[in-house]
């Protein structure tokens, strides 16, 4: 089956008023990294998971049977159980779900001067281009090296990637660098606080860091970015929201922002990712980012709900009960069918994380379509600027080949969407 003819079948939801099924299942919480911005850091004591993988596979089969066409597999640290996440990948790929995703903090990326150090590599490259993985990320926190080996616990692992990324382009994998956006982006020397600055100096502070950060992924060698979105906030300390369902949350000032500091961090993305489209393949969509300016500015709500709890579910480490996301507890029985007609929204409004708030401004209006034509015809009218700019990011994803990680990128088609 041709891309287009596949891209269309794996649409056939939208016709329902639903978004094609997203799952991501925490397949365990154990780590090997101190990353302090994470409750599920080694240094943590707090009990450790694993799924069971029958219990895993009799999932996915549940999942792609009820139309789910996107699976994450993700931690702790996923990869320290590769040959399961590769078996689970391979299930996935024969159940009919074709966008797997999966990635590391890089722990395996230390100790490059060892002898050894290239064969353990195309090892890992080998069976990971074995099955039809779709996305792999890796962790980065910041921009200046040392910075993110401190903060991570991982002596040497940028040196060790940088060495890595041709072997896995070598196998036909193009790893996507993952940025949890934090304070260190720029460099921990670099930390701004919008209560020691102005609003204008914040803002800048963190165009600047994003501008190093992608020109340094793209000096390593990298071909993809995206960016998750802060997980926590001041708010939601004082209202008990920090202790989520997911443990990749913390109330460390590294990744603590108040709701001003939010807005001008959002802002500071949507305006620097312009710069760097032509050389890097960046997802983060910038009509999500103005969405989530207009929330944090104007305390206005989302245009199109998050889908967590509709389409999208999270499946947590210690017994593999479904939940809504990562962020909400009131857990369900079961998956529902996704190839059928929903009712009204949950209008969820408690985090921004990218995962599930991404996809939901995608893709939201082509189900609205079928569902609320409506609404979604006043939506374009009151905010005509969302729709242009989705336009846009829907055009430069197709550019790039809708982030396929294991294509090379196209430069002269991503060239035409570079803006200085």
């Amino acid at each position: 089956m041709n891309n287009s003819l596949r891209n269309i079948r794996n649409l056939k939801s939208l016709f329902f008023g639903r978004l094609p099924g997203q799952l991501i299942i925490q397949y365990s919480n154990r780590c090997n990294a101190d990353c302090p911005q994470c409750g599920m850091r080694r240094s943590e004591n707090i009990k450790r998971y694993k799924l069971d993988k029958n219990y895993v596979k009799k999932l996915i089969e549940s999942a792609a049977e009820k139309g789910v066409k996107s699976l994450s597999f993700t931690g702790g640290e996923p990869l320290l159980f590769l040959d399961d996440i590769v078996e689970l990948t391979h299930h996935a790929t024969r159940a009919g779900i074709p966008y797997i995703r999966t990635g590391t903090n890089g722990f395996f990326f230390r100790e490059s001067h060892r002898p050894d150090f290239t064969d353990r590599i195309q090892a890992i490259a080998e069976k990971l281009a074995a099955t039809d993985l779709y996305t792999f990320w890796i962790s980065l926190d910041s921009a200046v090296a040392a910075d993110h080996e401190q903060m991570r616990g991982m002596t040497g692992m940028v040196e060790g990637l940088e060495k890595a990324l041709p072997i896995f382009h070598s196998y036909g994998i193009y790893p996507a660098v993952n940025l949890g956006i934090n304070r260190a982006t720029g460099g921990k020397g670099k930390q701004p606080y919008l209560a020691h600055m102005s609003s204008e100096q914040f803002e800048e502070s963190f165009q600047s860091a994003f501008s190093s950060f992608y020109s340094f992924v793209h000096s390593l060698g990298f071909t993809m970015v995206n960016a998750c979105y802060p997980m926590s906030s001041a708010a939601s300390q004082s209202q008990g929201i920090n202790a989520t369902l997911y443990g990749a949350a913390s109330s460390n000032s590294l990744v603590t922002f108040s709701r001003p500091e939010k807005a001008l961090i959002f802002k500071a993305l949507f305006e620097t990712i312009p710069k760097f489209r032509g050389k890097l393949r960046i997802f983060s969509p910038r009509c999500s980012l103005y969405s989530l300016i207009r929330k944090f500015n104007d305390n206005k709500t989302a245009l199109f709900p998050c889908r967590g709890g509709t389409d999208f579910f999270f499946v947590e480490c210690e017994k593999g009960k479904i939940y809504p996301c990562g962020y909400r507890d009131d857990h369900q029985a079961d998956l529902p069918n996704l190839i059928q007609r929903f009712g009204d929204i949950v209008d969820c409004d408690l985090c921004e994380w990218e995962c599930f708030r991404d996809p939901s401004d995608l893709l939201g209006p082509f189900a609205d379509i079928f569902s609320h034509p409506r609404q979604l015809f006043g939506k374009i009218l009151h905010e005509p600027r969302f729709f242009s700019l989705l336009l846009e990011d829907l055009r430069y994803y197709k550019a790039c080949h809708f982030f396929n990680g294991r294509q090379p990128p196209e430069h002269k088609s991503m060239a035409g969407f570079a803006r200085d």
